[in-house]
């Protein structure tokens, strides 16, 4: 099949069809899930945090009943989920009316669309809201207004906003941190645990984070399992590390951690992002008349999706990388996961790789040398 021919039929195939990707979330977590398996990907979910449910939360209690007894100036409303849930905490405790009429007393800014609706729906109204939908935007907004004395609110929705609290504060403001939805580590590390030991295995092609202390969480944890710097080298290499923003992102960026970002932070352009970014990354050969291409824990021949076990890929992954030339069986058994056995083990390997792949003629055997991959004459061994 020609390379074109080829191209064709890779369309057919969902676009994350044989890549694993680990979702870190707790909030929205099966709705990232669900947009990535329909996409063809496969999905490990390992909670990197909890939420700490708002009525139960005594820290949002006090900063409300704080807010009543002494009305802030202005109040930043961050996210819409956020605000409301924040009203109807204030419902259950039996003092909404009495936040409303303190909040209501001072001027309203909403980070973006979702929180001003949030807000004319509490019956308030809003001062300002940027276009860009940015806290960045706010906090700019806020100092050339001039925040010395003012009393300032910031509802937080489970990130700090460790920067816009900051500044203000360093501009005379009074600050207080509304914190909607804390996040705590999860209760059961179990799962969290697993998705850690899949990345550091090569089980996962991607980690996905939406939210920057899930970052932190997973390598708190990591720390903590005497993991941090492998987990670190997985997302400096092969792992890609997939982020809704760039607040998201700055924990694994300021430990050197290349991050793919959507221009807009939301669910829904992170995943189409990763459909442009992931398949690209894919290595393609023309191998004995066919185009082989690889992801993460299965290959395409000609555009067909075949699923390979994952020592078949850890022999395929070396074949691949020494395309066209022969690799030793010593080689190719520490390439296999453990790294320990005899060449025995190779042989079992190689044919259960040919077997996946279905067509035997992909991998040659060299005589009392070792295996090659076919790569077709006059191919240089990169990508196509």
């Amino acid at each position: 099949m020609t390379a074109a021919a080829a191209t064709t039929a890779v369309a057919a195939v969902p676009p994350l069809a044989g890549f694993t990707v680990g979702v870190t979330a707790a909030r929205r977590a099966e709705e990232l899930a669900t947009m990535l398996e329909r996409r063809g990907a496969v999905v490990q979910q390992g909670p990197a945090l909890r939420i700490v449910p708002v009525a139960d939360d005594t820290e949002l209690a006090d900063a409300t009943r704080a807010l009543i007894a002494r009305p802030p100036d202005v109040t930043v409303a961050t996210t819409g989920i956020g605000f409301r849930g924040w009203v109807e905490a204030a419902e259950g405790w039996g003092i909404a009316e009495d936040l409303l009429t303190a909040l209501g007393s001072g001027r309203l800014l909403a980070r973006g669309p979702k929180a001003r609706g949030a807000i004319r729906a509490s019956g308030l109204v809003d001062a300002w809201s940027p276009p860009s939908e940015s806290s960045a935007e706010v906090l700019d907004h806020l100092l050339e207004l001039g925040v010395d004395g003012l009393r300032i609110a910031v509802q937080l929705h489970g990130e700090p906003l460790p920067d816009v609290v900051d500044a203000l504060s360093m501009a005379g403001a009074e600050v207080i941190e509304v914190p909607v939805y804390r996040w705590v580590p999860p209760a059961d590390l179990g799962p969290l645990d697993r998705l850690i030991d899949a990345v550091l295995c090569g089980g996962v092609d991607v980690l996905a984070f939406t939210s920057a202390p899930a970052a932190a969480s997973i390598l708190a944890r990591a720390d903590e399992r005497g993991v941090r710097g492998p987990l670190l080298d997985a997302l400096r290499g092969p792992v890609l590390a997939l982020c809704v923003g760039p607040v998201t992102a700055a924990p694994l960026e300021a430990l050197d951690v290349r991050t793919v970002q959507p221009q807009r932070s939301r669910l829904g352009a992170m995943v189409r992002q990763l459909e442009a970014e992931l398949p690209a990354r894919a290595r393609r050969l023309p191998v004995a008349g066919h185009v082989l291409e690889l992801r993460g824990h299965a290959v395409l021949i000609d555009g067909e999706l075949r699923t390979v076990p994952p020592a078949g890929m850890a022999l395929l992954r070396v074949l691949a990388r020494r395309a066209g030339r022969v690799v030793s069986r010593a080689e190719l058994l520490r390439a296999l996961p453990g790294g320990s056995g005899d060449e025995h083990a190779v042989e079992t390997g190689m044919a259960r790789l040919r077997s996946a792949l279905g067509r035997p003629k992909l991998v040659q055997t060299v005589v009392k040398r070792g295996y090659r991959l076919s790569v077709d004459a006059g191919a240089d061994g990169h990508c196509l």
